[in-house]
């Protein structure tokens, strides 16, 4: 094998052209001639740089809107070439091939035509690259020999190898034949994904294919034994916390990524100016406001000593009151995430609280709609695969199953139990008042004990509340613990073989009590 073979001849042929221009000047520094086809030929030739047309090599034109033009015998021998075998050298010189010693692709833009709304099925077609795939895996195969390049991040690394010695080391060859198989499958699996859902119709596939790149070794996972590392799909929604830029602060943990998309999550669904406050993946406040502050205020005092050294979210650039009142004496915030913040916000958070330093502040920009997706959870030996919980329910479905009606003001609280309890884990218990959350049972096995635990949380503010079940009582006794607490309404998908019992129970006692006709169970 030759560690370092002198790279003279590269082919150029790229759709994402970003960097292109000034790491093909470092190539031609280098004494590296270019072989290029079309829109990059034409790209390079417009910013001064020297290039041999594709087709004047093989003496083949380009063809069927250059469906076919890297397709061929002069191309994939010069690639495949082994210079350690004479064979190879013998059929390189009586065809009259010469060596390519680099390969720079990158693939149509397949993902980011299919994810615009619209688009049509010859659209999407077009976009399946044939050449460029064949050429990097070509490259990589051989990558004993040759460098192959697939994303603009890696020029820098190339070219200043070329630089001192004209030539790679095989490690970093190596490294780059990796990244190059792994950017042909992602490829195919988008490809292979969209077929799928055409020809099925469904959400999922009979093979599911992940392409996922990893952004950022963790520190550790949830704990300090374990390894960790965040991975994020292509062309993920510019508001997911994968998207978001991170403004000021230490380095993201495990748990903090996953308490803020939890945190995240809470707020999207909150069409007022909103807060929401999490620990160990549970909301411990959450409220919504006029004003953003009134809102962080209401969300911080639902557990004010849970929320010590918690995690979030606002739906709303977070302004200069907000942050005042986050930094006041005796509060501490891991980390935050929102739309933006407003610069005196900015100054606020990162020079006045003692955890100025250390805080993390996160900037997703215009929050979205939420859109299906899909939600995966590892079992051993496989994945467990869902839609996710995270569409609006239909209030047309609803039913007032009791005497008693709920007021205008019950009816506002019952919405938001309702929607915060789907966001605390099995069995849920949320408990509202003034549409902010004032209680939470979260995580236990009998659902009489949960509705005790946020009962035990609200204190005097259980009087009057709504309260929100993520999934139906099965006797009355968590009814009647409520409402020996004060608790004024519930809201509960229904459906036990008991619901009768449970709604005696409630005309007894003076609540009213709505059934939504769905469950939302949070494991």
């Amino acid at each position: 094998m030759v560690d370092s073979p002198v790279i003279q001849r590269a082919l150029v042929s790229v759709s994402d052209k970003s960097g292109l221009a000034e790491f093909a000047a470092r190539l031609v520094a280098a004494k590296v001639s270019i072989l290029s086809t079309g829109g990059t030929r034409k790209f390079l030739e417009s910013h001064g740089i020297a290039v041999e047309d594709v087709a004047d090599y093989t003496q083949m034109p380009e063809m069927m809107d250059g469906r076919v033009k890297t397709l061929h015998p002069r191309i994939f021998g010069g690639i495949l070439f082994r210079r350690d075998r004479a064979e190879d050298r013998q059929a390189l010189e009586q065809h009259g091939i010469k060596p390519i010693d680099m390969v720079v692709v990158n693939l149509y833009p397949f993902a980011a035509t299919i994810a615009r709304p619209g688009v049509s099925d010859a659209e999407a077609i077009e976009q399946i690259d044939i050449g460029g795939p064949s050429l990097v895996r070509a490259a990589a195969k051989n990558h004993a020999f040759v460098t192959v390049a697939t994303a603009p991040d890696q020029y820098a690394a190339i070219a200043d190898q070329l630089a001192e010695n004209r030539s790679t080391t095989y490690e970093l060859r190596r490294q780059l034949a990796g990244a190059a198989y792994a950017h042909t499958a992602g490829y195919d699996a988008a490809i292979a994904e969209y077929f799928a859902r055409s020809e099925s119709g469904q959400a999922f596939p009979p093979q599911l294919q992940l392409a996922l790149e990893r952004l950022e070794l963790l520190r550790y996972g949830e704990n300090p034994h374990q390894q960790a590392a965040l991975y994020g799909e292509p062309h993920a929604p510019a508001d997911s916390l994968v998207s978001a830029r991170k403004l000021h602060g230490k380095e993201l943990s495990y748990n903090n990524l996953l308490d803020l998309d939890s945190a995240l999550a809470i707020v999207k669904a909150l069409p007022d100016p909103a807060a929401a406050v999490i620990k160990h993946n549970n909301p411990c406040g959450a409220a919504t406001a006029k004003q953003l502050a009134d809102a962080a205020r209401a969300a911080l005092d639902g557990d004010p000593l849970s929320a010590f050294g918690s995690v979030l979210a606002f739906n709303r650039a977070v302004d200069a009151a907000t942050a005042e009142l986050l930094s006041e004496p005796g509060r501490f915030v891991e980390a935050i995430v929102a739309p933006s913040f407003e610069p005196a916000a900015f100054e606020i958070l990162t020079t006045r609280p003692k955890w100025k330093a250390n805080v993390r502040l996160l900037e997703v920009g215009a929050l979205q709609p939420p859109a299906l997706r899909r939600d995966y959870r590892t079992v051993s030996g496989g994945l467990l695969v869902q839609t996710a919980d995270n569409l609006p329910d239909d209030e047309s479905e609803w039913k007032v199953v009791t005497e008693k009606q709920p007021s205008e003001s019950q009816w506002r609280d019952l919405r938001f139990a309702w929607l915060l309890a789907r966001f605390v884990k099995s069995n849920a218990i949320a408990l509202a008042q003034s549409q902010a959350l004032c209680g939470v049972g979260a995580g236990q096995m009998s659902r009489v004990d949960s509705v005790q635990i946020a009962i035990q949380k609200a204190g005097d503010r259980a009087r009057g509340s709504a309260l929100g079940s993520d999934a139906f009582f099965p006797f009355a006794d968590g009814v009647q613990a409520a409402a020996g607490a004060g608790v004024a309404a519930i809201i509960q998908p229904g459906g036990s073989r008991n619901d009768d019992e449970v709604i005696r129970a409630c005309n007894e006692l003076g609540v009213t009590m709505i059934f939504t006709g769905r469950r939302h169970f949070k494991h």
